[in-house]
């Protein structure tokens, strides 16, 4: 007996259902200046040592930088950041033109106004279909105070 896979648009209905947080993912390009895009794969791996991971689609304009990089922040979103979101998900030319940050001790970009940053250092990486799984160790961060940025069958959310 074989089994087929469920075909895509089945497959994003299913996983619309689980409602996830909306991240977006800074490091630096090949000449050194902030690159970010929006994600919403963050998972957490492991305690000992604190481990996530991210999910970036081979062709996203972040998977090169993301490989080459010693480091990034995962800057969780506040549900005021829908446009901060919008901005990292399209393809915007200037993304952080506008857009507040700071850059940490490390050169990496820290947006303003989010619920959490996560500074890692790649740890690891692997094969996932057409994307690579990313594995950072947590180096670093802080948290903020507010509500977050959900992402829910398809669209923006926010907690009830």
């Amino acid at each position: 007996m074989t089994v087929s896979d469920v075909d895509p648009a089945q497959f994003r209905q299913l996983l619309g259902r689980f409602a996830t947080g909306v991240v977006v993912v800074t490091t630096q390009n090949a000449d050194g200046a902030p690159a970010g895009m929006t994600a919403n794969s963050l998972a957490s791996v492991s305690l000992e040592p604190p481990l996530v991971s991210l999910c970036v689609e081979r062709a996203a304009h972040l998977h090169d930088a993301l490989q080459r990089a010693r480091g990034f922040v995962i800057n969780v979103l506040a549900e005021h950041q829908e446009a901060v979101s919008r901005r990292f998900a399209g393809p915007h030319p200037n993304r952080f033109d506008g857009i507040g940050y700071t850059l940490n001790d490390r050169g990496l970009a820290v947006l303003d106004g989010t619920l959490a940053h996560i500074e890692c250092e790649r740890f690891a990486e692997y094969p996932g279909g057409d994307h690579t799984i990313v594995v950072g160790r947590v180096i670093g961060g802080a948290t903020g105070e507010g509500r977050p940025l959900l992402y829910y069958r398809g669209g923006y959310a926010a907690l009830g």
